[in-house]
C-alpha cells in the first residue's frame, strides 16, 4: 500500500526544525570562473549553480531548513521554494554535505 514509500528513505529525511551546517570537510566559496558557487572539499567540488549556491550560503549552523525557506521566500517573493529547498537539502544531507547541529 501507500505505506511502504515513507519508511523507505526515512534514513535520511532531515529534520526541519534542527539547525545545520556544513561538514567540516567542505567550504563553500564563490567561482568567479564558474560563474557559480561550489563546495569545495579534499578530494575535488561540487558545482551549486543557481537557488543552490543561495540555499547553501544559509547552512551556516544558524539556520534550520525551515528558516532558510522562510529567509529564501522574503528575498525572492512569488516564489514557491519550499519543496525545491526541502529536496536538495535532503540530497546535500544524503550525500553528507551538510549536518544537524
Amino acid at each position: 500500500g501507500k505505506g511502504c514509500q515513507v519508511t523507505e528513505d526515512q534514513g535520511d529525511k532531515l529534520n526541519t526544525d534542527t539547525k545545520i551546517s556544513l561538514d567540516k570537510q567542505y567550504r563553500l566559496q564563490w567561482e568567479e570562473a564558474q560563474d557559480c558557487f561550489v563546495l569545495l572539499y579534499p578530494e575535488g567540488m561540487v558545482k551549486l549553480p543557481g537557488s543552490s549556491g543561495e540555499i547553501m550560503k544559509l547552512v551556516t549552523g544558524e539556520h534550520s531548513v525551515v528558516d532558510i525557506i522562510n529567509i529564501l521566500e522574503d528575498k525572492f517573493p512569488n516564489t514557491e521554494l519550499k519543496d525545491d529547498v526541502i529536496a536538495f537539502l535532503n540530497k546535500c544531507y544524503s550525500n553528507g554535505w551538510i549536518h544537524e547541529q
